[in-house]
């Protein structure tokens, strides 16, 4: 019997929450909830739109990185390609003696030449070249140490030889600086 008393009372609140439903709708009027509606889809879109805006703006500065980096960095394999021609010439006229340079006056000049040239073309495509010293420090981020010695007299850390140059392109490493390091602390 509580049970039944129990049910009647949930279907009386059931009744009277219908009942206050219906009497709020018949208080709305059909104008105004359609207005309601119209100003809800209206956020909802302009909502919508801001987003959209955004992603837009997004894409376009994202774009605009892109072009940019393309525009600095997209010759990089290129340029690592001719990383090799410049250390060739760069021997070659390392080698070059005295008597080579009267015998073959106008050869040494044309290679001298090319590789100013050479030099201007990296110049102008923001490659530069890092050309540590013996005695200068190691600096592992555009360095790399191709061996370690102890040598007297130098610091560990000290540069005491360089095999090869480095290279940057503009902010970036092309090519680590190829050197030997001093392990030796100075006595």
């Amino acid at each position: 019997m509580a049970e039944r008393k129990e049910e009647e009372f949930l279907d009386d609140i059931t009744t009277a929450e219908t009942e206050e439903l219906a009497e709020d709708m018949a208080d709305i009027d059909p104008v105004e909830a359609e207005l309601d509606a119209l100003r809800s889809e209206r956020d909802a879109l302009k909502d919508k739109f801001m987003r959209a805006l955004a992603d837009a703006e997004n894409a376009r500065k994202r774009g605009d990185k892109m072009r940019r980096d393309a525009e600095q960095y997209g010759g990089s394999k290129l340029a690592r390609d001719m990383l090799p021609v410049y250390d060739n010439m760069k021997r070659a006229l390392e080698v070059v003696t005295d008597e080579q340079r009267e015998m073959s006056t106008a050869l040494i000049e044309g290679i001298e030449l090319t590789m100013r040239e050479l030099l201007n073309v990296f110049s102008k495509h923001g490659i530069t070249v890092i050309s540590p010293q013996v005695g200068d420090r190691f600096d592992p981020q555009i360095h790399e140490a191709m061996f370690e010695a102890p040598v007297p007299g130098t610091n560990a850390g000290d540069i005491i030889q360089v095999s090869t140059e480095g290279f940057m392109l503009h902010d970036r490493l092309l090519r680590p600086a190829q050197v030997g390091v001093s392990s030796t602390p100075k006595s």
